[in-house]
């Protein structure tokens, strides 16, 4: 016998008794509940958007726990904490996939996510509901990618659609000088191409600064009669009130990703006549079944606030545990993949899909108004 031959096949024994330990360990650590890894902002200027998106996910889940879980299995949430940095991000993805986290879910941001989905994908993890519309993340395709959220070219379509039928067509942009504020710019930049026009000026601030100033400076005498911001609440408060004093009286539009009620927060009074789009329903709309059972889940548990943030993390926990059920008594990772790829269905007034080839479950969009006494009118 060929002793090459014998080496090889006795270490491809060896590996395969290796991966069959691994697995067995990870089918047992999975028996009793399914760990989900989470990086978000917990700290930093964008805190408040990890901080409302993963309590309203844990309001699902507690919810869900309480009930028994999926087939017997509770479902938690590793959070690490990233403060919005992309380095960050990555040593905290590394470390949830060497954990053997059954999925990652939650991501806040686009370049941290942007950081995070080529690990996921390596690994073929699958990378559920970041909170971010950037066409990055969409396109190409990655199969490890779901999306609950319509994207910012949605959006900014959108805000750019009611500017014009405003008889606004001097546009400015103030964005984020990274690749979510490019992604918003770009979104704006070809919903104005679409009309023949283009942003009569454009001014940025750098990730997790409040440093405004030189944007305040370009866009407040550029002659726009209306801003587009692509920033988180901190820096896009601060250009609003700065840009108010330098004497700028038009109006201010914001894509969801800002943080609705955080901008509010920061705002108070300045806050008046300020439009955020927003990607899912408005929990101060009581319409919807789905707007009416957050708000009641919210105050029986007493600790979340419902807001927008919050409510795209409870229904990205929604979704998840839709994925989850169907994919059956002992799911995979193939299997979730799989199963959400079957999701068709009404969240309450809410409607999410996915198919093999879109992995992208809704396209809804609106528009919200700050009112200045820190509330939100739809």
């Amino acid at each position: 016998m060929d002793r090459s031959f014998s080496i090889s096949r006795r270490q491809l024994a060896r590996m395969a008794a290796a991966s069959a330990v691994a697995g067995v360990g990870l089918a047992r650590a999975q028996d009793s509940r399914i760990v989900l890894g989470q990086s978000a902002a917990f700290s930093g200027p964008a805190m408040q958007l990890g901080t409302q998106f993963h309590a309203g996910a844990r309001l699902w889940f507690d919810q869900l726990n309480t009930k028994g879980g999926v087939g017997g299995r509770q479902v938690e949430i590793r959070h690490l904490d990233d403060g919005y940095e992309p380095d960050r991000c990555v040593a905290n993805t590394e470390k949830l996939i060497k954990d053997e986290v059954f999925a990652l879910f939650g991501y806040i941001g686009t370049p941290t996510s942007l950081a995070a989905l080529p690990l996921a994908t390596s690994a073929r993890v699958p990378f559920i509901a970041p909170f971010t519309g950037a066409m990055g993340l969409r396109e190409p395709f990655k199969r490890e990618a779901f999306h609950l959220r319509a994207s910012y070219d949605d959006e900014t379509a959108l805000i750019v659609k009611q500017l014009i039928e405003l008889s606004q067509n001097r546009i400015g942009v103030f964005y984020q000088n990274d690749a979510y504020g490019k992604a918003g710019l770009s979104g704006v930049t070809k919903a104005l191409a679409a009309r023949q026009l283009k942003p009569v000026a454009e001014g940025t601030v750098e990730r997790n600064s409040e440093d405004v100033a030189a944007a305040v400076a370009k866009l407040a005498k550029s002659g726009a009669q209306a801003i587009v911001q692509i920033g988180a609440y901190k820096a896009c408060a601060a250009f609003i009130r700065q840009a108010k004093q330098a004497g700028y009286g038009g109006k201010f539009y914001n894509v969801s990703f800002v943080g609705t009620q955080a901008l509010a927060d920061e705002l108070g009074k300045d806050g008046a006549g300020v439009v955020v789009s927003q990607v899912v329903p408005s929990p101060y709309n009581p319409a919807r079944p789905v707007s009416r059972e957050f708000v009641a889940a919210a105050k029986q548990q007493g600790r979340v606030q419902a807001n927008f943030s919050s409510m795209e993390g409870y229904l990205a926990a929604k979704l998840f545990t839709e994925g989850l059920t169907r994919a059956g008594g002992k799911p995979t990772r193939e299997a979730l993949i799989a199963a959400l790829e079957s999701i068709n269905e009404d969240f309450g007034g809410y409607r999410v899909s996915f198919g093999p080839g879109n992995h992208v479950a809704s396209k809804f969009v609106e528009l919200s108004m700050l009112t200045g006494d820190g509330r939100v009118r739809t």
